[in-house]
């Protein structure tokens, strides 16, 4: 069973344009990236050519009489003489380029050249981007993909884009969902909380339509990622990655939820880990949330980046690596308070990446002043406040009345209550935040 992907429109407008470049299609493993791609190859073209350089070591040896296009179309021909390079017909699928880096030279080539089109995908390329940056830059585009979000989740439920834009009409109009759709809404998306989105999980909760086997297929990938660790973490202590990545759970579990070393290991040292951390965000294993030195504009460039958060790049392989006692909580009674709201945090935060967003959070050290993530626009500083149930937002109220934040003028609040707007404060269900980019641009 195929799931559509958001990636499936990017792909069909990057064959149609103009000025197509060879492509690289970044990403964790297990997202769906070959399955995504393989699809979009099967349904536009009439020869395809997939080069796995895991599976098929030998393909690394078609860079030996160079770079060019000609010299890498004869290589392969004689590896497989089965293959068919027809110009203007043929789609060259370079998979897992990470084993393989030397291979995004030749991009430059066929860009150049122009008869053939050329997809690249990979996971942990980020650990080995310069070098593929390097070896192609001007002439390769880069997409980079997420497991499925909120959106890609209803759609493999079944629902239509006419669905996703009412959603979007009632948060632009501020109009409150009916009590049946709120609970259909909420429902789904408690079960998106606790599945995530790696496709292999939701397409088993589709065909079985209950959890069972999905905590299995979950902690069987948390298992795939620590193995990449221990094969690609080069030259740094796979141990310390290893228990910076298991300790994440613990960390959003306090009320404080910055990164502490602490926890990690007693009496470690921020240079020992700094690295270790750098490369889990890297290989798109987890996703960085850094403090704002202050609540105004710009972004980038105005906070620490040695006060973070960390959260994982999909909520459900945080979830696989709670305790039993919590997983029977969660799948029984879809109690999503068992960490404190951690679980609304991560999913809230997950979400904003997958729309494209960087994350960040202020704290003052000398007051209970806390908001979970900001966002921007052109001219506004946008304050987010994640809230497990729908309390007050003391914090949001505080940013929003105090001249002193005159980039802020408006925030917003998810919850798990229905729409409303009062003291310039938009209040939204969870499950809306996958349209926040959309509304924020409309509005």
């Amino acid at each position: 069973m195929y799931l559509k992907r958001k990636i499936d429109a990017y792909l069909a407008n990057w064959k149609n344009s103009k000025d197509k470049k060879p492509l690289i299609v970044k990403g964790p493993r297990q997202i769906g990236k070959t399955a995504s791609i393989n699809e979009f190859a099967k349904n536009n073209y009439k020869h395809i050519i997939e080069i796995n350089f895991v599976t098929s070591e030998k393909y690394k040896k078609i860079t030996e009489d160079g770079y060019s296009t000609d010299s890498i179309i004869k290589s392969i021909s004689l590896i497989d003489p089965s293959h068919k390079f027809v110009p203007g017909e043929t789609l060259i699928f370079f998979d897992e380029i990470q084993e393989f880096p030397e291979i995004a030279t030749s991009l430059k080539f066929f860009n150049i050249d122009g008869r053939f089109d050329v997809i690249c995908s990979g996971s942990l390329l980020g650990i080995n981007y310069k070098r593929i940056e390097s070896n192609s830059v001007g002439y390769k585009t880069d997409y980079t993909m997420y497991s499925l979000d909120f959106e890609e989740f209803l759609w493999a439920k079944g629902y239509s884009s006419e669905v996703i834009d009412d959603m979007l009409t009632h948060i632009k109009e501020s109009k409150p969902f009916s009590n049946l759709e709120h609970s259909v809404f909420s429902s789904h998306f408690l079960d998106f909380c606790i599945l995530g989105g790696m496709p292999a999980v939701v397409r088993e909760f589709i065909k079985n339509k209950t959890f069972e086997g999905t905590l299995e297929i979950q902690r069987q990938l948390l298992s795939d990622y620590k193995e990449d660790i221990r094969k690609y973490a080069q030259g740094l202590d796979q141990t310390r990655i290893t228990n910076v990545f298991n300790s994440i759970p613990v960390q959003l579990s306090k009320e404080n939820k910055k990164f502490q070393l602490s926890i990690v290991e007693k009496g470690a040292r921020f240079k020992d880990y700094r690295g270790c951390i750098e490369w889990l965000e890297d290989a798109g294993m987890v996703h960085l949330c850094y403090c704002l030195n202050n609540a105004e504009l710009p972004l980038k460039g105005n906070y620490d980046i040695n006060k973070f958060k960390i959260y994982f790049c999909d909520t459900g392989l945080f979830v696989a690596l709670l305790d039993d006692e919590a997983q029977e909580d969660l799948r029984a009674n879809k109690n999503l308070s068992v960490y404190k709201g951690a679980l609304y945090e991560s999913i809230v935060g997950e979400a904003l990446v997958k729309a494209g967003y960087q994350l960040y959070y202020f704290r003052r050290e000398d007051s209970t002043l806390e908001e979970d993530f900001f966002v921007r626009t052109a001219n506004n500083l946008i304050p987010i406040e994640v809230k497990a149930r729908n309390n007050k937002a003391k914090s949001l109220i505080q940013l929003i009345q105090n001249s002193k934040y005159t980039d802020i003028s408006y925030g917003i609040k998810f919850c798990a209550g229905n729409i409303g707007f009062e003291n310039n404060i938009y209040t939204f269900p969870y499950y809306c935040t996958f349209l926040l980019k959309r509304f924020l641009k409309e509005i």
